[in-house]
């Protein structure tokens, strides 16, 4: 009888509880399946509850940032901010499909710049489809580019993509280093995921559209939340620049922007917080401890060496060894673990700065090639579903393999101008 394996034992559970994370059996939770295998890990003594307690300790700014970004884009739900947008773009699209196109991917690159990729795949998403309902139009193609942009702006800015938090950790650069290393890359990735997405739907969005839509005035919560998303922003702008961690600023500016919301219209913040997806918190420590435990088996430290060898000898192999690997990575197994696990090397090695930014570029823009690619398409699906919308894999497949390489290849290039 062969001897007990603890690292085979360990990458099977991992493998295991990742593939149900993203195939979600007989539709339980992600959170269930990532918290089972994590517990599951330490029962077993896979891994020892310290260092599983560690593992879910070092996402506290994660955490952090994801508990303000949820409590921000809900509340601009309920506050009718987003749903106002799409009505403002129908408005101004008079009658054109290119040009509503146009206005939706324009709102859907700011709000993903500026409120995260997930709040775009959550909250704009349902907004683009009443908007597509009121104008007549066919909602996929206008559905799509809410998937789509979600990643390809995502690492326009830090605060863009919660998997920025994951890779970087503390070695998150300051906001003008960011800009200087990022600022063309996504800017080819925007311009190229739009050109490609706009040529695979000309078809469908060259059909007229209703222009009967009345816009009503946003409320006045609703103004006051725009308000404290601008201020929000600022201050995130502001953390970055001075190189500050992001999570407690976001944090205070969504729960000081709800609570100021409430306290003048006299409301209960209840109906806010009974609808923040709070299980993307322990999903995200669940992760967090399946990669501490994977990279106790030393692999990911054998591969961040080899990375870090490449690097040394030819920087320009390694980052497009290093971008393209973890895209493939992120299709494969969702670019949040892939994320975990990237953050992982950067703490194993010394990795130069345009393999580390490769290793993000590839773990944001990859997923676009999948359905289960990135957290928030998986939202999104969620969110077209409950329209009456469906999108297969093979559906977004071939959709994904026009505008994700382009975009890919493109920002991959610039990171080393």
């Amino acid at each position: 009888m062969p001897a007990f394996n603890p690292a085979i034992a360990i990458w099977t559970l991992a493998a295991v509880a990742t593939a149900a994370v993203i195939l979600r059996p007989w539709r339980v939770p992600e959170w269930i399946w990532a918290v089972t295998g994590a517990v599951l890990l330490t029962l077993f003594g896979l891994i020892p509850l310290k260092a599983a307690l560690g593992a879910v300790a070092q996402g506290r700014d994660v955490y952090l940032f994801l508990i303000g970004m949820m409590v921000l884009a809900e509340l601009s739900r309920q506050q009718g901010v987003f749903d106002w947008l799409a009505m403002y773009a129908v408005q101004h699209a008079k009658g054109s499909g290119q040009r509503l196109f146009d206005l939706v991917f324009l709102v859907g690159t700011l709000v993903t710049v500026f409120l995260s990729n997930d709040a775009t795949a959550v909250v704009l998403t349902p907004a683009v489809y009443a908007a597509c309902k009121a104008a007549k139009a066919q909602a996929l193609p206008y559905l799509f580019i809410c998937a789509f942009i979600a990643n390809a702006a995502s690492f326009v800015l830090p605060i863009s993509n919660p998997a920025n938090l994951v890779v970087f950790g503390s070695n998150m650069p300051p906001l003008l280093d960011w800009l200087r290393l990022f600022g063309l890359p996504s800017l080819a990735a925007i311009v190229l995921t739009y050109v490609m997405l706009r040529l695979a739907v000309r078809k469908q969005i060259a059909q007229p559209l209703a222009t009967t839509t009345a816009l009503q005035p946003l409320s006045s919560g609703g103004r006051l939340c725009a308000w404290g998303i601008g201020v929000t922003a600022l201050i995130l702008v502001a953390a970055s620049a001075l190189g500050w961690e992001l999570g407690l600023p976001t944090f205070c500016a969504g729960v000081a922007t709800a609570g100021l919301i409430h306290l003048m219209q006299r409301r209960s913040p209840m109906p806010v917080l009974t609808q923040v997806a709070w299980g993307v918190l322990p999903l995200v420590a669940g992760l967090f401890v399946l990669v501490e435990a994977v990279a106790q088996t030393g692999v990911i430290e054998r591969l961040a060496l080899a990375l870090q060898g490449l690097a040394q000898h030819a920087p320009v192999q390694a980052s497009w060894a290093a971008g393209v690997l973890s895209a493939i990575a992120g299709n494969l197994m969702n670019n949040l673990p892939t994320g975990l696990i990237a953050g992982s090397m950067g703490q194993l090695a010394e990795l130069p700065a345009q393999t580390t930014a490769a290793l993000l570029v590839g773990v944001d823009l990859g997923p676009n090639l999948s359905i289960t690619g990135s957290l928030a398409t998986l939202l999104w699906l969620v969110a077209i579903r409950r329209e009456g919308e469906h999108v297969g894999a093979w559906d977004f497949l071939r959709l994904g393999i026009l505008v994700m390489p382009p975009a890919l290849v493109a920002a991959l290039a610039l990171l080393h101008l």
